[in-house]
């Protein structure tokens, strides 16, 4: 198989296994092509040095990357053709220290019917952000790991919020991840100069019911997003933090203070996806094991908190007594515990997503 069928073949089987991404990694002699599927590493294909160097060259060249630069790290995107659907992909290679490059490919706009249902362990906090997303103005915020699927979690919540209602809704993306028809949805531009606070200022003026922001990043966006909250619309939006309570300390760090914090914010969710076990696999849930349907391998635990809960947190500089005092036994470690005690995932996957010093 030449080139440039097998990079159609990789991006078909990689699409049809719901893979988030694809990674190409040098050996010593060779290639391995691994997707990353509910979570882990999945060894796929073996390619000899020369075929790897060529299947890296030829979506460097797809996605308008320097084919004869090795040296530096590089990115790019682009729309590959299948047969069926059109998907879009973002690159990135870095090379080790023998100059071998590495390639990984993220798939976005995944399939919105499967990719919009998510699972969770615990209703309570998933009904509580259903009550928090029906509110006329504030800023709700989310956060969590990479691919825990916090953009997932905020479509569904505000597709559910439009039943039956008409509403506008205009999204802030870098890039988009999954297509949406009833949203308006945008996308950063940094070479034309379409920034997160043009595409905000912009969104702003075209006076929506819901913004969603696909991440705040820095002071500028923060402020957009706060100024948003205060003039009557719903910011839904994503941040890094370590957890609920890492959430405040970071709007403090973009250089929002706790006043405004009080005034905009009416909650904060913290999510992860949890791979669940399973008794035929003695392990977390394979990949081709029928116990659990595919896609349906890991499930969604969230840490919600509301703005009556942070308001000891939103009037106190003591940011984490107060919030430990206010979440009580709904914090995050402690529903990790409960999902591992009532056997649900295994006790190597506790230790891992336990949140040390939180």
């Amino acid at each position: 198989m030449d080139t440039e069928a097998f990079a159609g073949h990789l991006l078909t089987m990689a699409d049809s296994y719901r893979t988030s991404d694809i990674h190409i990694l040098p050996e010593q002699k060779h290639y391995d092509v691994y997707f990353r599927l509910n979570g882990q590493m999945e060894k796929q294909y073996y390619l000899d040095r020369e075929e790897g160097t060529r299947l890296i060259s030829y979506f460097k060249f797809l996605s308008n990357m320097d084919v004869g630069e090795r040296r530096r790290p590089q990115s790019g995107s682009t729309t590959f053709q299948l047969s069926e659907k059109a998907i879009d992909c973002r690159f990135s290679t870095i090379s080790n220290y023998q100059s071998q490059e590495s390639l990984v490919i993220r798939l976005l706009k995944q399939k919105e019917e499967d990719s919009l249902v998510p699972g969770t362990f615990f209703s309570q906090e998933w009904e509580k952000l259903e009550r928090l997303v029906q509110a006329k103005s504030g800023l709700l915020l989310f956060s969590g790991p990479v691919d825990s699927g916090k953009t997932t979690t905020m479509y569904h919540l505000i597709k559910n919020r439009m039943q039956g209602e008409k509403q506008q809704v205009i999204t802030v993306e870098d890039p988009v991840e999954i297509e949406e028809r009833s949203f308006l949805q945008t996308q950063v531009n940094e070479t034309a100069g379409v920034t997160y606070e043009h595409l905000l200022k912009s969104s702003l003026r075209h006076h929506p019911d819901v913004i969603i922001v696909g991440e705040i990043r820095d002071e500028e966006t923060a402020r957009m997003v706060i100024r948003g909250a205060l003039t009557g619309h719903l910011l839904v939006a994503s941040i890094h933090a370590k957890n609920a309570r890492g959430v405040i300390s970071r709007m403090q760090e973009l250089g929002v203070g706790l006043p405004l914090l009080k005034q905009t914010l009416i909650g904060v969710a913290f999510q992860t996806l949890l791979p669940l076990y399973c008794p035929l696999c003695g392990m977390n849930c394979q990949t081709y094991c029928s116990h659990h349907a595919r896609g349906k391998k890991r499930l969604a635990l969230f840490e919600v908190m509301t703005a009556e809960e942070m308001g000891a947190v939103l009037g106190d500089s003591a940011v984490g007594e107060s919030l430990s005092n206010a979440s009580g036994s709904r914090e995050f470690n402690h529903l990790l515990e409960k999902v591992y005690v009532n056997g649900y995932i295994t006790e190597k996957t506790y230790h891992r997503y336990f949140i040390s010093n939180a």
